[in-house]
């Protein structure tokens, strides 16, 4: 009678768990909506938008520009952010810096912002833009880039996920970043001179791989822009699409991964100012030597080696146009997935990730067509845009981490496969591989020379 009683007790708790989880369950989590993407209001509304935006800009006679940098190494140690969490830094490998470039073809003004950074949070942007406008500086776009490092410090992601897992919020830390920013912009507009401007083009593909596919499809190239002052200074602003993941996972230093050393190389040498911004790094690794700093080292010098001896395109920059753009971009509802088919809520998701600012950035410099996302797209789109944009007589430079950040943008042929990038790391369900090839295709089709 006794364990008749227990058992029946025991049903009715296992029912109520049963249906308390099953509840839950219905609160926070929802399927994965596989409808066909462009079937989808937002996709046709963000096309049209990009069908109707004109470009703002003019006709110059000059290129003048002008570069710095600041450092924003924190005082005390901050939290690490790139792999897991790991705690706060243990020393300083390498002080992180904030670099701007500022270019002007007498008319339009347009500067870069680049940071030693994992990501450009939108909190930090809102709050860069918000300092700029304050401080009335002479800038009519400002592109915001970082090196994707991911030894490097937190403490600009707010929210619950910002707390657990990228180094949490501080408002001294976003402080000293943003005064860091504003003084290496100034600088770089007070510096500014007549310059010539090239764009090279390098093969490094021997450094990198495709992180998903065995042998499968990369970008393999070094693009850069070199600005050559008259008194022979000149400065460079080139991406590459290996993730900066060349650190070790259980380095306890501040660093900027192999874009510093990079960097540090190319300011050893030919250049007085080296900008790294990440570029089509979705999807893709570095082929590293090894992961402690001198090994690191090396994969830089192994870069800055294909930089000097496989070039395969060099042109001048001639025409003195600039024109910029800006593109909001309306997605599907978001799809963090905890299965194939289930997700969390967009409540859930909103609550623990916040606004995520999607938008694109387009700027254009004579015959050099530069796109900044906020996605980290994958490099396997690379090929079919720059045939486009080379039978247009365009040059074509992607950056990421633009100021948004809305996980990661692959081909859809890998949205089921198992991979952290593609499942937890794919913000806004399938189809935005189709989605963003579609817009990079029209904003290079939109473009002259």
């Amino acid at each position: 009678m006794i364990a008749k009683s227990i058992l029946i007790k025991t049903t009715k708790v296992l029912i109520w768990a049963f249906v308390v989880l099953m509840v839950i369950g219905m609160i926070i989590l929802t399927k994965v909506d596989r409808s066909p993407i462009q079937n989808q209001d937002f996709y046709t509304e963000t096309l049209e938008r990009l069908d109707q935006t004109t470009f703002s800009g003019s006709q110059g006679d000059a290129w003048i520009a002008g570069w710095s940098r600041s450092n924003m190494t924190p005082a005390e140690p901050a939290a690490l952010v790139g792999y897991a969490p790991r705690g706060k830094y243990e020393f300083v490998q390498d002080s992180s810096y904030v670099k701007a470039l500022a270019l002007s073809n007498g008319k339009t003004r347009i500067a870069w912002l680049n940071y030693e950074l994992l990501i450009v949070h939108p909190t930090l942007a809102a709050q860069l833009q918000s300092a700029i406008k304050e401080a009335n500086l002479p800038v009519d776009q400002v592109i915001s880039t970082a090196t994707h490092t991911h030894s490097g410090m937190g403490g600009y992601m707010p929210g619950p996920m910002g707390e657990i897992a990228f180094g949490g919020f501080d408002q001294s830390i976003v402080d000293l970043i943003v005064s860091s920013s504003l003084s290496a912009l100034q600088n770089a507009i007070a510096t500014q001179d007549t310059v010539s401007i090239t764009y090279r083009k390098s093969d490094a593909g021997d450094l990198v791989a495709n992180r998903f596919v065995k042998d499968g499809p990369t970008d393999p190239y070094v693009r850069q822009l070199i600005f050559t002052k008259k008194s022979g200074k000149k400065a460079t602003f080139l991406t590459y699409s290996a993730h900066a993941t060349t650190m070790s996972t259980k380095f306890m230093g501040l660093s900027g991964d192999y874009p510093f050393y990079l960097t540090k190389e190319l300011e050893e040498g030919d250049f007085d100012f080296a900008m790294y911004a990440a570029g089509t790094v979705g999807s893709h690794r570095p082929l590293r030597p090894g992961n402690t700093p001198e090994l690191v080292e090396l994969y830089a010098h192994q870069l800055d080696s294909a930089l000097n001896l496989r070039m395969t395109y060099f042109a001048t920059v001639k025409n003195h146009r600039i024109r910029s753009g800006y593109l909001p971009i309306t997605l599907r509802e978001p799809h963090l997935r905890v299965s194939d088919n289930l997700r969390l809520r967009p409540w859930l998701f909103n609550y623990l990730l916040g606004d995520t600012n999607a938008h694109l950035d387009i700027t254009q410099i004579g015959n050099t067509l530069m796109i900044a996302s906020s996605g980290e797209l994958s490099g396997v789109f690379y090929e079919k845009w720059e045939q486009l944009a080379q039978s247009k007589g365009l040059n074509l430079i992607v950056t990421t981490f633009n100021g948004g950040y809305i996980g990661y943008i692959t081909p859809d042929s890998l949205y089921d496969e198992n991979f952290h990038e593609v499942r937890e790391m794919n913000w806004y369900g399938p189809g935005n591989g189709q989605y963003f090839d579609e817009m990079v295709l029209k904003i290079i089709d939109k473009s002259t020379p």
